[in-house]
């Protein structure tokens, strides 16, 4: 009893508030590591807030999906809203996102203007074409994710904010499966059910009708008929195929002969080439024979010039010719005379000429019989 009480008499020692403080520090120090390992190391990075209206549908899409540029995560959904316009009469679904731009290296911000300061990345990308469009993450689960990249030739809806809005608007644009949907909600599905069911009535009672029948009794008459006219030409094409056979031989042989033909053509046109341009250069102003023949008719031209002079009117050839034609004249009128003396007095070279030849004529004369 003694010692029980003794025991409890002794005073307790009070828990030193350092170490209590040094053990809150170092649990504090853990749970902001644990918190920036769990973000990956980006829980101090520099983000920038970006809006992107929506004019359909975004079922799916949730706070905090990813958004990602061609696979790379940029940053995450922040928030999701719904607008009314009252101008065009329409819901705008504004959805905020949180990026990293420094995550995109190489483009570093760049001095835009004067008085513009300088262009983050994304304004620069924006400015390329950036566009953002609603992709899904999985089929089983339907959740949807933000979908960026550069896509300058597709149409954009770009709404504009209020000019005290800071934040960055990239455009988006719809996907294919957006566009079908779209297109298949404008469908007036009734109608074109009723439109389906007139054609297929019409269909119904066109095979029903005489008309399909007889088309198709026709149909087997001409099967028939076509049926015969083959059999027909089964028996005359082999008669035909050797007439044509021989037809292809002949018209082969004359093709040979009439190549043999234009080769004698083509040799005797070549011989006729060479001829023409030996007389081409035979009858050139240069050419021997040409010149030999310029000489000539200069000589002739001469001769007949000196002849023209010999034989004028008043050459002398012209008057010594004419004297002696005179002296011809009068030669052979002598020897006229001579030959009619001789032929009366053939002695007339023995005894001379008589001084009075009628004279002599008289005593020659013989006399008439008494």
């Amino acid at each position: 009893m003694s010692s029980s009480t003794s025991t409890s008499s002794k005073p307790r020692r009070k828990p030193s508030a350092t170490l209590i403080g040094a053990f809150a520090v170092g649990g504090i120090v853990l749970v902001l590591a644990a918190v920036i390992a769990a973000g990956g190391g980006k829980l101090f990075a520099r983000k920038e807030r970006v809006v992107m209206h929506f004019s359909g549908s975004i079922y799916g899409l949730a706070v905090g999906a990813p958004v990602v540029f061609r696979g790379v995560r940029l940053g995450n959904v922040s928030s999701i809203g719904l607008v009314y316009d009252q101008a065009k009469d329409e819901f705008i679904i504004p959805v905020m996102a949180d990026l990293e731009p420094e995550a995109i290296r190489g483009m570093a911000p760049r001095q835009a203007g004067r008085n513009d300061g300088r262009r983050t990345v994304l304004e620069q990308m924006v400015a390329r074409g950036l566009k953002a469009q609603l992709s899904m993450q999985s089929l089983l689960t339907g959740q949807l994710y933000v979908d960026l990249d550069l896509r300058p030739n597709k149409p954009a809806v770009l709404r504009g904010g209020d000019e005290d809005d800071s934040r960055l608007e990239i455009p988006t644009t719809t996907t294919t499966i957006q566009q079908l949907k779209n297109q298949l909600d404008g469908l007036d599905l009734r109608r074109l059910v009723d439109d389906v069911s007139a054609i297929a009535e019409s269909a119904r009672t066109v095979v029903a009708g005489p008309q399909l029948k007889q088309a198709m009794n026709d149909l087997v008459a001409i099967t028939g008929n076509v049926r015969r006219i083959t059999a027909a030409l089964d028996q005359k094409v082999p008669p035909l195929a050797s007439t044509a056979q021989q037809a292809m031989t002949s018209a082969d042989h004359a093709f040979t002969r009439m190549a043999g033909t234009a080769d004698g053509v083509k040799d005797s046109a070549a011989k006729v080439g060479t001829a023409a341009d030996r007389f081409r250069e035979v009858v050139q102003p240069n050419s021997p024979l040409v010149q030999s023949l310029q000489r000539t008719a200069d000589e002739l031209a001469q001769a007949a010039a000196a002849l023209h002079q010999q034989v004028g009117e008043d050459s002398p050839v012209l008057a010594h010719a004419d004297k002696a034609l005179e002296d011809v004249s009068r030669a052979a009128r002598a020897v006229r005379e001579l030959a009619d003396l001789l032929s009366r007095h053939p002695d007339a070279l023995l005894r001379g000429k008589p001084a009075d030849p009628l004279a002599i004529d008289k005593t020659l004369k013989p006399k008439s019989p008494p």
